[in-house]
């Protein structure tokens, strides 16, 4: 019995989707990769050459500011709204007002994009960043994968050398003492691929990069002091220095010689996982997608990236904190150096991989199949939608916001105001023109709050005390 169901999984697989590779990074903003922004400061030439080989997305999103959410999304493909999941795991700041709940784990009733794939004969991996749990039975290979190389509680590389051996991570070896911890978990992805490649794969490389502490290689450090040396310019803004409750740097020029360190050594271990699917002869079996978490750390934590010309950062509803770079290379379907403004999201790779593969989606689903689109099909969904109901660490303030078409709208919500804006026009927010289209506010807010009941949608609380009320939809 146990025989038959192997060889009938492993037909299945065989018969449906191809491998995949889903690189994520951490914190990296929009404007840090030069296919986004030929302009930028940090050197990124294997990310650069992904995105001329497949489909550069311009409008890609993550499902919240910050990480967890997120990743709960690219996991499930579902809003994390619906889990009350909706900061950082771990976070719970409060401001005027005091948050909604947070429930600081994935459930393992959650079925994961590993877990349906699985179900279709695939051998699954997971490396880096996980951030989705308390405890190891939250962990990733309790949540469908086979093989877990460094994921656990942590937000970040607190332990050990961070981001050099020894690691003193619960989940990953420590390697030769100085072992670069990007280089090592794209050495890792490089060994699962190769164990695996006579069969269907998913694997996820998560980087704990670009994320704090801003530690870099110490060569590439020195190569970038240097080059930042030749740049002169303002560094940060004098406008907006008050954000949250507290006087907040904004950076407005890329000059940071640790961050772009940190860059650099994401690029060239992808660049490493890239040529091992080229050895091993699966370029055209590989699906290679890469994305980021959150925007890019502008207005906090030494602020050593900047957005321009997306407005805010990690942690904040504009673009600068959901914009993202989003690259797909599916061999046989994108056609190489093409573009789309098509707006898509984080919890698009659940569907899309799954359908691909052959399995069937269970349960609630937010994400839409990309595949038909990439086809040369219409996108089968009319809104975007993100909920952020906390003080973030970086000054962002408690808001939600819907897209439609090239038009976003954003709401506040310790008092309900509410701002509108349009994309294509003014891909900064500086022009709120809520005023002025009463009509598409109206039109757009109802939708929101019909979303926000759809999802059981938690927000600010009072607290002990407290006299003033937070604003309800």
């Amino acid at each position: 019995m146990k025989l038959t169901l192997f060889l009938t999984l492993a037909t299945t697989a065989l018969l449906h989707g191809k491998s995949y590779v889903l690189i994520v990074v951490d914190d990296l903003g929009y404007m840090d990769i030069g296919a986004y922004n030929p302009n930028t400061f940090y050197e990124t030439p294997n990310v650069d050459k992904l995105a001329k080989s497949g489909l550069k997305f311009t409008d890609g999103y993550a499902a919240n500011p910050v990480c967890s959410p997120t990743r709960f999304g690219i996991q499930t493909g579902r809003y994390p709204t619906r889990e009350e999941a909706t900061n950082f795991f771990g976070g719970n700041r409060s401001g005027k007002f005091a948050p909604a709940r947070v429930n600081h784990r994935m459930e393992t009733e959650e079925v994961t994009i590993a877990e349906a794939l699985k179900e279709q004969g695939y051998a699954t991996f997971y490396a880096g960043k996980w951030h989705l749990g308390p405890t190891e039975e939250f962990w990733p290979e309790n949540q469908g994968y086979d093989v877990n190389a460094g994921g656990y509680k942590a937000g970040g590389p607190y332990t050990g050398k961070k981001y050099f051996s020894p690691y003193e991570n619960p989940k990953l070896s420590n390697g030769p003492d100085g072992e670069h911890l990007p280089d090592r978990l794209a050495t890792d992805t490089c060994k699962f691929m190769e164990a695996n490649k006579g069969k269907p794969f998913f694997a996820m490389l998560s980087f704990y990069s670009v994320h704090t502490p801003l530690i870099g290689r110490p060569d590439l450090v020195a190569k970038y002091k240097k080059k930042a040396a030749k740049i002169n310019g303002q560094e940060f803004s004098d406008e907006e220095q008050v954000l949250g409750n507290k006087p907040r740097k904004v950076r407005i020029l890329q000059k940071h010689a640790v961050y772009a360190a940190m860059v650099e050594a994401m690029d060239q271990a992808v660049g490493k996982v890239i040529k091992k699917v080229e050895e091993l002869g699966l370029e055209d079996e590989v699906v290679i997608c890469f994305t980021s978490d959150n925007g890019g750390l502008s207005t906090s934590e030494g602020s050593p990236t900047s957005n321009l010309p997306l407005r805010g950062g990690k942690g904040w509803i504009y673009e600068g904190g959901i914009r993202e770079p989003f690259i797909v290379k599916w061999p046989g379907v994108t056609k190489a150096g093409t573009t789309s403004n098509e707006p898509v999201m984080s919890t698009d790779f659940f569907p899309t991989f799954v359908k691909a593969a052959g399995g069937k989606i269970k349960g609630t689903v937010d994400g839409v199949d990309l595949l038909p689109f990439l086809k040369g099909g219409e996108l089968e969904r009319d809104a975007l939608y993100w909920h952020y109901p906390h003080y973030s660490n970086q000054g962002g303030f408690p808001s939600g916001a819907i897209r439609v078409g090239d038009w976003k709208l954003v709401e506040r919500y310790e008092d309900g105001r509410v701002h509108l804006y349009n994309l294509k026009d003014d891909i900064g927010e500086k022009n709120d023109l809520a005023k002025g289209n009463a009509e598409k506010v109206k039109a757009m807010r109802a939708k929101l709050h019909a979303w926000y009941q759809d999802t059981d949608a938690k927000f600010l609380q009072q607290k002990k005390g407290q006299q003033e009320k937070p604003w309800r939809p």
